[in-house]
């Protein structure tokens, strides 16, 4: 794209590339130079997608980590649903306390409600941001 001119780089972070014509920038950032419409497409939602809206944090008591797993809002039993509203990062002693009740019922109140993730036309993983920290003041700040 840049080098038939539908985009400019910004910034060259990542070398060069060498062809028989001469040697290009690798670009880490490009500007199209006109905006290119594009569908917008539903994210899917896997146990990852769950993870980075979570924030990597257990929904119910607030621990930070790794080990997390997924838990069902209104539990399968009582016809609760596999959508985004319904499943939230819980470490796994959250989990066995809640051990398929509500959250009312078993006492553990959610620190956010679950909802599904907006759409703002671009998407970038957690894990292409912590390699690549020179995109972060081009993006919208996450909250």
């Amino acid at each position: 794209m840049v080098l038939i001119g539908k985009a400019e780089v910004v910034e060259n972070g990542r070398g060069y590339f060498f062809a028989s014509s001469g040697s290009y920038e690798i670009p880490s950032v490009i500007r199209l130079v006109y905006l290119v419409r594009k569908q917008a497409h539903p994210r899917k939602m896997t146990k990852l997608e769950i993870f980075n809206r979570d924030k990597y944090t257990c929904q119910y008591c607030g621990r930070e980590g790794r080990e997390l797993t997924l838990d069902h809002v209104m539990p399968r039993r009582l016809n609760g649903q596999h959508t985004w509203e319904n499943i939230v990062a819980a470490c796994i002693p959250c989990n066995r306390k809640k051990a398929g009740r509500t959250p009312a019922e078993a006492g553990m109140p959610l620190l956010r409600s679950p909802r599904a993730p907006g759409n703002i036309g671009f998407y970038v993983p957690v894990q292409y941001l912590r390699a690549r920290s020179e995109w972060e003041k081009y993006l919208p700040h996450r909250r």
